[in-house]
């Protein structure tokens, strides 16, 4: 109650805003889905059902909040990148990361019977997020570049792995030691050779991660609103970028 004796602890709440005329980057990390993907029986090394419903509560989240410019997402990871300009909720760190995970925690929960209806939650998954800042555009690119080659090298490892185990008749202690000290050349020639397996064919979204954009709106609407877009490309390589204008305020 405001005006009483006891307002002044108010004081005690220290303010976090973030630098302004920097690129602010959130990133929410899954809270030990590796324990919440074996409980709940995710297919490996990818389950479809689990990314595609990553992908939809990410694009709910750019939806409700127009100042998210793009997405990129692997495995229970997903990064977004605000608007140089955002003054979202005056640009407070605690009060943007604990809101924005809180969303898509909800949507993920929300629409988990959607793409799981056979599969009943059995406690409730969490998300934890982080804020960083970015001074220029090169770090924004590198940070993504370095999201999308991590996905390739996850995947890779993972396909090989489980090919090993699941084809190949080896237990997880045997197929780790068999990829000890590997490069990808390696992995390549295993998944082919022993499994006739080419990884280049392997489904984009895998190999490459979700990337979510955003596309102009119709300017003959009345209220024209943007809409988000799901891509399975390339974000490593300029042409991604010189093509769209998302780094443009």
């Amino acid at each position: 109650m405001a005006g009483t004796k006891y307002q002044y602890v108010k004081k005690f709440e220290l303010p976090d805003p973030l630098l302004p005329g920097m690129f602010m980057l959130f990133r929410l990390d899954g809270h030990s889905f590796h324990r919440f993907s074996d409980e709940h029986t995710f297919t490996k090394p990818n389950d479809l059902a689990a990314l595609e419903l990553m992908d939809y509560s990410a694009q709910s989240l750019m939806e409700e909040y127009p100042d998210i410019v793009m997405g990129f997402g692997e495995s229970d990871e997903y990064s977004f990148l605000l608007r140089k300009s955002t003054s979202l909720y005056n640009r407070r760190q605690s009060k943007i990361v604990s809101t924005l995970t809180s969303y898509f925690t909800s949507c993920y929960v929300l629409n988990w019977p959607k793409y799981f209806p056979d599969k009943p939650l059995k406690y409730p998954p969490s998300f934890d997020g982080r804020i960083v800042l970015y001074p220029g555009e090169r770090e924004v690119k590198d940070y993504f570049a370095w999201r999308q080659a991590d996905t390739h090298i996850n995947n890779l490892y993972n396909t090989t792995f489980w090919a090993l185990v699941q084809q190949g008749g080896e237990t997880t202690t045997q197929a780790h030691a068999t990829l000890k000290g590997t490069f990808s050349k390696d992995k390549h020639e295993i998944l082919f050779s022993r499994f006739s397996m080419n990884y280049n064919t392997i489904d984009p979204r895998y190999r490459k991660g979700s990337v979510l954009v955003r596309t102009e709106p119709d300017k003959k609407k009345s209220k024209p609103r943007t809409k988000v877009d799901l891509l399975h490309c390339d974000i490593i390589q300029d042409d991604f970028w010189t093509e769209r204008k998302i780094l443009e305020d």
